[in-house]
């Protein structure tokens, strides 16, 4: 992200070619959302392209909208990333260090495989609607929009229509490859709390075996490991503090789109063309809200795991008495799961989720 100019922290703010580079493009997508917009006019008589132009604008505010809010709020990441190093010092010893390595190689290994077959389906959907215009004699661009003037039209303005598809094309490439590591970013950020949460149940489960009948040794473990659990808590409501305009985007726009591509499926049920293309856009939409929902439910499972590790920690007969209180407020505080979540709308689970599909 911030190779291709949108990771606009305080450091990359001090440069000036980035800082012009960013608001250029910027200009460029509000300029191409006006003309999506301002195309919708003429797709008004027209029920299936009138869907379609919809969904292209909705899409589009939606990527222009998240380019604003990680712009806003870079620095705001740096600081949840600053935390998650300090989580890595938390990494369990002994009996405990191969499993927690195990746990977060397999995570790994599952978000790059997920990253490959996303990369895989936007490059093919960006080089799909780049090369329409070449064999949909009805269709003169990758998307369908209006300019004042007639400029998208080839025939009275051909040099202005050629540069419009150029600069569809570049915009389209760019942005779906800069959204693709925007939802990498993110995504990753609530996995790592996850993995920080297994650590933590790993810890609690060998802590006696670490400790070896020392006493003293045993207490300053627990203190460390509350500790521990308290930070995770803080960053996962600092992380949903951040992101919760995007979370709050993304439903709305994700409703939106599979609302649109129902209702337009239903209208062309007699054209088996057209359903199948709202069809498979209301299947990304529900695969895009089943993404993030798996791993909002991740999250809230090992945070209720939390307490049946600290329980497990729990022995009357050892330890101080100050030790079983600090593990009786962990044990309490974990029976309240984490989740990824906005304000105005459900968390991100699967429950939710099976409930919208």
């Amino acid at each position: 992200m911030k190779a291709i100019g949108f990771y606009m922290n305080t450091d990359k703010g001090r440069q000036p070619l980035l800082v012009a580079w960013h608001y250029f493009f910027m200009l460029q997508m509000a300029i191409s959302l006006a003309s999506l917009g301002y195309g919708i006019l003429e797709s008004l008589d027209d029920i299936v392209l009138l869907g379609q132009d919809l969904a292209y604008t909705i899409g589009t505010f939606y990527i222009f909208f998240k380019m604003v809010h990680f712009s806003i709020h870079a620095d705001d990441i740096d600081e949840i990333i600053d935390g998650l190093e300090e989580c890595y010092q938390c990494d369990s010893q002994g009996r405990g260090l191969e499993e927690s390595r195990c746990m977060k190689r397999r995570i790994f290994f599952w978000l790059t495989g997920l990253n490959a077959a996303w990369l895989f389906m936007v490059i093919s959907f960006v080089l799909i609607i780049i090369s329409t215009p070449f064999w949909l004699e009805a269709q003169e661009l990758p998307f369908h929009v209006a300019y004042p003037f007639h400029l998208h039209d080839p025939s009275q303005h051909p040099l202005c229509h050629a540069t419009i598809f150029v600069s569809q094309s570049c915009i389209l490439m760019y942005a779906m490859i800069w959204t693709l590591c925007c939802e990498h970013i993110s995504v990753t950020i609530f996995s790592e709390l996850t993995s920080a949460l297994k650590v933590l149940c790993t810890e609690l489960r060998v802590v006696h075996e670490r400790c070896d009948g020392n006493s003293s040794l045993f207490a300053h473990e627990v203190y460390d490991l509350a500790k521990f659990h308290q930070r995770i808590i803080c960053l996962t409501d600092r992380s949903n503090e951040i992101f919760n305009g995007a979370f709050t985007m993304q439903l709305i726009v994700n409703f939106l789109l599979i609302s649109l591509s129902v209702f337009e499926a239903m209208v062309s049920r007699h054209d088996p063309k057209v359903a199948a293309e709202y069809l498979v856009l209301m299947v990304m939409a529900l695969g895009h809200l089943s993404y993030w929902s798996k791993f909002g439910d991740m999250l809230t499972q090992e945070s209720l795991n939390v307490a049946v590790a600290a329980y497990e920690a729990y022995d009357p007969t050892y330890g101080f008495r100050s030790t079983h209180t600090i593990i009786w407020l962990i044990i309490q505080r974990a029976q309240t799961p984490l989740s990824v979540k906005s304000r105005l709308f459900p968390p991100f689970n699967l429950e939710n989720n099976l409930a919208v599909n």
